[in-house]
């Protein structure tokens, strides 16, 4: 290959699976405050397929075609200007700018603020997996949910990418954590922290379950309906996988009063719902940070958080990846991996 090229996976247009490729293209260039990093690993999450049948176009605006991607771990190869925290050679991993993505290729760049050194215990497939379903569930339990000694929080799909991280960060806030699982991912959940596990297979999850300061929503629809049942009035619901709602607007995306009058009006049935409930919903939709990276990145060190991998692929193996994905059955993370680069 040309060495000023590399292998991507590029979104040329939304829709089905065939909307992605492996191309050739050139390596980027780092810009005022960017690295550019010599991808390692980068994980899958479901809102990659989301972003490719152009689910997020409200809330994603992006200029197509893009290499595809949300978070990455890798090293270091080139400085843009005014970098200050990093240095050639730094193993880091990263949330990257949601408005430029790029973690599904050989080399990516992402600004400094989003990256951190990543942790040392962990191989490259491990960090990439982090970053974004990490910061997900930390900036819900921590700053939208406020978990501390004593909450009595429910996770539902706890044994998915997000919700391994957040049994395991809501156990470090201290919390009483019930949460959701087949029978395949019941042992997973346990050895994570959970303190009751509820087979949604069997029949109504929230049955007999009921007075829980808070929940932690990660499957929306009739999940998260079932969910404003079981928490007392006062508490709080957030999810990640229902409906948007102004403050995602205004808070999470900084958007127009347009895009917040369309989140107030798609909103409008599950406010209202979480209204006579006496219960606080919100949509989190979560911003990339170096600083809370750093923060995982302790709590990694202490021994208090550890990633959960359900399978690994090749980079020239993620069309195969994105149907493990799909399909919805992962117990963690599904990462692809780059081809000539170790993940050790």
């Amino acid at each position: 290959m040309n060495r000023h090229r590399m292998q991507a996976f590029v979104l040329s247009r939304y829709g089905g699976p065939d909307a992605m490729e492996l191309r050739e293209i050139p390596i980027p260039v780092p810009d005022e405050g960017e690295l550019r990093v010599r991808v390692m690993a980068a994980g899958l999450n479901p809102v990659d397929y989301k972003l490719r049948e152009g689910g997020l176009r409200l809330i994603n605006r992006i200029d197509l075609p893009v290499v595809g991607g949300f978070e990455l771990a890798g090293v270091v190869e080139a400085l843009g200007p005014d970098v200050r925290r990093f240095d050639v050679g730094d193993r880091v991993y990263a949330r990257v700018d949601t408005a430029l993505l790029g973690a599904f290729a050989e080399h990516a760049v992402v600004h400094e603020d989003f990256a951190a050194v990543m942790p040392r215990s962990l191989n490259y497939a491990q960090a990439a997996s982090l970053p974004l379903a990490g910061l997900t569930a930390l900036q819900a339990l921590r700053d939208e949910l406020h978990v501390g000694p004593g909450t009595k929080l429910f996770i539902s799909a706890g044994a998915g990418g997000v919700g391994t991280l957040a049994i395991q960060l809501a156990k470090y806030f201290g919390a009483d954590v019930t949460t959701t699982a087949s029978p395949k991912g019941e042992d997973l959940v346990r050895q994570l922290g959970a303190d009751v596990v509820v087979d949604y297979t069997a029949g109504d999850f929230a049955a007999g379950l009921g007075g829980f300061d808070a929940a932690l929503d990660l499957v929306g629809g009739e999940t998260l309906e079932r969910t404003l049942g079981i928490v007392k009035p006062g508490g709080s619901v957030v999810s990640i996988a229902g409906v948007p709602e102004p403050q995602t607007a205004v808070k999470d995306l900084e958007e127009s009063a347009w895009v917040t009058a369309i989140f107030w009006t798609m909103s409008m049935s599950i406010r209202r719902k979480a209204r006579a409930a006496g219960i606080r919903y919100r949509y989190l939709f979560m911003h990339p940070s170096g600083a809370d990276l750093r923060q995982l990145a302790k709590l990694v060190a202490e021994g208090s958080l550890k990633p959960v991998i359900d399978s690994t692929y090749p980079l020239e193996r993620i069309a195969d990846a994105f149907i493990a994905l799909e399909a919805g059955h992962a117990k963690g993370k599904i990462v692809v991996t780059m081809e000539g680069h170790r993940t050790m």
